[in-house]
């Protein structure tokens, strides 16, 4: 297991509300999907966001992303639910009637397989925004649902990923874990089952970083992020170095 000592990337200062976005609205298989970063860039990193689908603070992830002063990345965030994403007041799901309601939006709009299957066509279509014709390497980085559909992703018939990071992940199977054939990087919250958390850790069989944010909710590092709190601000600029770091890493080196 391949640890990281200290980020060592620098990002551009977040925004706390009232952010402007620094890419633009593009359609890419059909959907609607936000692609931020250097036209020149030669890598790119796809970002499955969390249910609550385009949120101020997951835009500012993907320019950070794209906008660090390493390696550049072109990078790409569809609208998977296509304009019809879970409501942010059902979560925590606190009364019956926001469980039921989670519980089907993740088995319908979120059931991974309907989004699983669009990823191909996204990066054929993606790689047309390459400058050489296609990208040398993509990454992709899930939130919550969007970590499962990175787990799986990058399971045994993974051709398409050459790393892969979930954050704040949900439906954590350490199952999953055992598959993955790419560097993987976890990023938990206190709110993600430590035991299988520790669990998926243990069955990687590849380069990975997992950690636990131990102050941080579940959604920290995207549509749930308070920027507004200085604690948040620093674990969440914190997990996105680790993450750049991970792929600068692991992206330029040949497995």
């Amino acid at each position: 297991m391949s640890g990281i000592s200290k980020a060592c990337c620098s990002i551009p200062p977040v925004v706390s509300k009232g952010y402007q976005a620094k890419g633009s609205y593009q359609t890419i298989n059909g959907m609607k999907t936000y692609v931020t970063g250097p036209e020149t860039a030669t890598k790119a990193i796809l970002v499955v966001y969390d249910i609550f689908g385009f949120f101020d603070q997951t835009i500012q992830g993907a320019d950070i992303l794209a906008t660090s002063d390493e390696q550049k990345y072109r990078v790409f965030m569809p609208d998977f639910f296509e304009g019809n994403p879970a409501d942010i007041s059902w979560y925590p799901p606190t009364t019956d009637e926001h469980k039921k309601k989670l519980g089907n939006f993740f088995s319908t709009q979120a059931a991974p397989p309907k989004t699983l299957s669009k990823i191909p066509k996204v990066i054929e279509e993606g790689n047309k925004y390459a400058a050489a014709g296609s990208f040398q390497s993509w990454s992709i980085l899930g939130f919550c649902w969007g970590g499962k559909i990175a787990a799986i992703s990058a399971g045994n018939d993974n051709k398409l990923f050459k790393a892969a990071a979930q954050c704040h992940p949900a439906m954590v199977d350490p199952n999953d874990a055992k598959s993955i054939n790419v560097p993987f990087v976890c990023l938990a919250s206190k709110d993600e089952p430590a035991a299988d958390v520790d669990a998926f850790k243990a069955n990687l069989q590849v380069p990975s970083h997992v950690e636990t944010f131990p102050t941080q909710i579940h959604g920290w590092m995207a549509a749930r992020s308070n920027l507004e709190d200085p604690e948040v601000v620093k674990e969440y600029e914190r997990g996105y170095k680790t993450v750049l770091d991970f792929f600068h890493q692991h992206v330029n080196s040949i497995h």
